[in-house]
């Protein structure tokens, strides 16, 4: 079994995905809010007491965290955020839902070119390279703007991997055609970059 390649295969690589989406969603579920993102900017929600008003929370967004809840009590989510945001643009609200109350904040992320794993760094994580561009609108983007977004997005994931970006794949993939064709230079010190 020592020489398997690697990855496994397409229905291995399924089946794994799909547990993994599991254990994901499981974790995400046990969280005291519900909290969705594009590209831009990120929405949480989580059910309030009908009974309270917007007095009775303590809610504090900063450009680095956030911290929300009913005063006197635990707070609901209370952390930093992985990346920063821009306070001016964020906000929120105490609305009527069905079953009660429910809070909500709408976080506009500063890069509006990321997508964030979790809210907080104190929260469990979702896998950002499974995220569909769909759920950003990215279909509402023309195609250059499209392609330029999907190619920073891909970068940022190879980047977390420790991958090459698409462009310094290129330099290399470059480099080696150039090897190719002067097998008389040594390029034993080239540096990339």
């Amino acid at each position: 079994m020592a020489d398997r390649p690697a990855s496994p295969p397409p229905e291995e690589r399924k089946k794994l995905d799909a547990e993994a989406k599991k254990k994901e969603q499981e974790e995400q579920s046990k969280l005291p809010y519900k909290w969705t993102q594009t590209i831009g900017d990120l929405d949480l929600t989580a059910p309030i007491p009908a009974n309270l008003k917007g007095r009775d929370l303590d809610v504090k967004i900063t450009k680095n965290s956030l911290k929300a809840g009913i005063k006197g009590q635990e707070p609901i989510i209370d952390g930093p955020f992985p990346h920063s945001i821009v306070v001016d643009e964020s906000a929120w609200t105490l609305e009527s839902a069905k079953a009660g109350k429910e809070l909500n904040i709408h976080l506009d992320k500063a890069n509006k070119m990321e997508w964030w794993a979790h809210v907080v760094t104190s929260a469990p994580a979702i896998d950002t390279s499974k995220i569909t561009p769909e759920n950003s609108k990215l279909s509402d983007l023309d195609g250059e703007t499209r392609g330029m977004v999907e190619k920073m997005m891909y970068d940022q994931r190879q980047k977390e991997q420790g991958r090459p970006t698409s462009d310094e794949a290129k330099k290399e993939e470059l480099l080696k055609k150039f090897q190719l064709q002067h097998p008389e230079m040594d390029f034993s010190n080239a540096k990339m970059g």
